[in-house]
């Protein structure tokens, strides 16, 4: 398992607001669903598509892909709509006073 992933201060990830942190050659993307954070691969589980392009809804928590609009929950990664099936690598987070922290927690 690899070492913790600074990502930002909390202040600088608002409410509604998404990033991409990367741990080696995963990007993650980190987002603040109201004062929550999440963390999952920045890659859409139907085609190789980053997730960061799409739209995060911060009021319903879903991030959309750019390419083909299949949804995603942020909170578990699990697909809402076609065409996506499968859900999305999810990555832990810890926060602390320094700020955000994400791994790639797959072995």
């Amino acid at each position: 398992m690899g070492d913790w992933v600074f990502v930002c201060a909390t202040s600088q990830l608002l409410p509604g607001e998404t990033t991409v942190a990367w741990d080696g050659d995963t990007a993650i993307l980190v987002v603040n669903y109201d004062g929550d954070f999440y963390a999952m691969e920045d890659k859409c589980s139907h085609e190789d598509f980053e997730l960061s392009a799409g739209h995060f809804d911060g009021e319903e928590a879903t991030i959309e892909c750019a390419l083909h609009g299949a949804k995603f929950d942020v909170r578990d990664g699990r697909p809402l709509c076609a065409p996506a099936y499968e859900p999305v690598v999810k990555f832990p987070v810890r926060v602390d006073e320094t700020g955000i922290w994400t791994r790639d927690d797959r072995d």
